[in-house]
């Protein structure tokens, strides 16, 4: 992939830094009618998705609920199979293999490098197992440690993810949610992943611990060196943790950009907006009536309106954006701001306050 287009066809990813590449992503989910289960119709929740990721690096998935952002993610973890489009992942080797077109026992291999942090980490645990049993299982599952082994690397990560060894013959119920959401996190990396999907990984927790957890998963990304995906609803929780932010709408991305870019100079009318919701400590920095309130509803996925989605809702639509629908593409001027938006270089759009 170029740094000039988000469009392309390459059977693999140019750039050696580049550990995933999602290219044309959807995800149709039918919708069926009578007792035939006839298809009257499909629900988008993934249209056209394209993003990258770099080694090493904390990529934040951002939008409303039900703008497909999960689904996205867990088509990259190929718990859905999609529709059609490219999940290119560069293996240790250096080899790139597109995930979406594996099935059954291909993807064997690729289970441990790729793994996921859910977000309610009382319904991601099996409460009729022990500690031990929950972050052992996957090993168990696909041949990866012998038993001696098992129990020192369980007894390993639950120090470095700040429990004590000996909770590992406990049960779930014994543990309060930032616990919980440490055991999930220890039985994420007992594969030695590359790749760690986060769904909205701290959503679930009170406000104390979600900081908590936030500088614990940035200290286990420098130790293992791991990638991060963080899927979240929540900017500032992204602006914390993410080096990059894909902001997605009724299944399209609207805009790509750097993480302070971002949220200094947005490019996209619904960013603007999602900025002007940012929570601020001292609300005297926000003027009086500076929030932006989008008209309308968001966009029903199964029956989208024509040109860009987001029209009906725009401040700034001209005719042409419900006609024509705009690609994702680079900002002149730019080398990494990318935008879906017709009059992207002509609008002066307000970003988050910045606190001192």
């Amino acid at each position: 992939m170029t740094e000039q287009s988000l469009s392309y066809s390459s059977p693999q990813m140019q750039d050696e830094s580049f550990l995933l590449e999602v290219n044309n992503l959807k995800m149709y989910f039918p919708i069926t009618r009578g007792i035939f289960a006839r298809v009257k119709g499909y629900t988008k929740a993934a249209d056209d998705v394209s993003f990258f990721i770099r080694k090493g690096e904390t990529v934040g998935l951002v939008g409303e609920s039900g703008c497909g952002k999960t689904t996205v993610g867990r088509c990259i973890v190929r718990a859905y199979t999609p529709t059609a489009g490219e999940i290119l992942y560069r293996r240790a080797d250096g080899a790139v293999v597109d995930l979406a077109k594996l099935q059954g026992e291909e993807l064997r291999p690729y289970r441990k490098d790729i793994r996921v942090i859910f977000q309610d980490p009382y319904s991601s645990l099996n409460p009729r197992m022990t500690v031990f049993d929950i972050i052992t299982e996957v090993l168990k599952v696909n041949k990866l440690a012998q038993p001696e082994e098992m129990r020192e690397s369980v007894e390993y990560l639950l120090k470095r993810v700040g429990m004590r060894p000996e909770y590992m013959q406990r049960y779930p119920h014994a543990f309060s949610g930032g616990e919980r959401q440490r055991i999930v996190i220890a039985r994420a990396l007992i594969t030695n992943p590359r790749l760690v999907v986060c769904d909205e990984a701290v959503s679930a927790l009170d406000v104390s611990i979600r900081a908590q957890i936030l500088n614990l998963l940035e200290e286990l990304q420098a130790d293992f060196d791991l990638t991060y995906l963080f899927i979240s609803h929540d900017l500032s929780v992204i602006r914390h943790i993410c080096d990059r932010v894909v902001v997605m709408y009724v299944g399209k991305v609207v805009e790509i950009a750097e993480g302070l870019d971002l949220y200094i100079s947005p490019k996209h009318p619904y960013t603007e907006a999602l900025m002007s919701s940012v929570p601020i400590s001292n609300p005297r920095l926000r003027a009086r009536g500076s929030r932006i309130r989008l008209p309308g509803e968001v966009a029903d996925p199964s029956n989208p309106p024509p040109g860009c989605y987001f029209h009906p809702r725009c401040l700034y639509a001209q005719p042409i954006c419900a006609k024509e629908s705009p690609p994702l593409r680079l900002l002149d001027g730019t080398r990494s701001h990318y935008v879906a938006c017709h009059f992207a270089e002509e609008l002066s759009l307000r970003g988050a306050t910045m606190e001192e």
